[in-house]
């Protein structure tokens, strides 16, 4: 199976491209490269639409498929574009980019929390919630505080690659315990929240970020949840 190059990757506000169709099967539409973000590490995989001379249909997720493919799935009884045709692919823009503040202010939150793991997480446009190895979290005000403070100062993101032996000699810069950067390709991608000789927060990170913190507008943490002794599960919304 083809690879598919993810154009999101080094810029998460790119909406539309053109592709080329490279295979069928029976999960959808593999293309040699796409705007729409494959599911992963708890965020949920782009939905939109691909347009052809004579036809168009709906994409109602991205998923990842085999060695490296990105499969868009296509909305139940859509006819699919011809092997070999030149697409338009095109995100739900408004989606993707909730689903780009979530998870920035998910990083926020690890950086809230210095030195706690995270054991899992799920990402979604109206609410988002992020577990913590952590049997006594602080109290949601605090944590709402105190993520707002973050946003409000408008850090500036930013990626670069490092090679897995680099990650393996700083462990601490993964902070999740239930998902693990991928490992094969010969680098890791890092995600960085502010400046770079003095990070916010730096971890491994396949997912889509907003350009600056500020543009995650305001957030409230709604509910803490106990998921067992040392497992706290922390729900949280954008306001603005």
């Amino acid at each position: 199976m083809t690879a598919t190059t993810p154009l999101f990757t080094d810029d998460a506000y790119l909406r539309d491209c053109t592709a080329v169709v490279v295979a069928l099967d029976e999960k959808g539409v593999i293309l040699d490269r796409t705007v729409m973000y494959a599911r992963s590490g708890g965020q949920p995989g782009d939905a939109g639409t691909l347009t052809w001379a004579g036809g168009e249909a709906v994409v109602t997720e991205a998923v990842k498929g085999e060695a490296g493919a990105i499969v868009h799935a296509l909305a139940p009884g859509a006819a699919p574009p011809p092997v070999g045709a030149e697409v338009t692919v095109a995100i739900d823009w408004t989606r993707r980019h909730r689903h780009m503040r979530m998870h920035t202010t998910m990083h926020l939150l690890c950086a809230v929390l210095p030195g706690i793991y995270a054991t899992g997480n799920q990402i979604g446009a109206e609410k988002s919630r992020l577990d913590f190895d952590l049997a006594e979290p602080p109290a949601k005000e605090w944590l709402t505080e105190k993520l707002n403070a973050l946003i409000a100062a408008g850090h500036p993101t930013g990626t670069r690659w490092i090679a897995e032996e680099e990650l393996d000699a700083n462990p601490a810069m993964v902070r999740t315990l239930s998902v693990q950067p991928p490992r094969g390709a010969g680098r890791i991608r890092l995600v960085r929240i502010g400046p770079e000789d003095a990070p916010v927060d730096l971890q491994p990170c396949g997912g889509t970020h907003v350009a600056r913190t500020s543009e995650i507008g305001r957030v409230e943490v709604t509910k803490l949840e106990s998921k067992g002794r040392q497992n706290r599960r922390i729900h949280f919304v954008l306001v603005d």
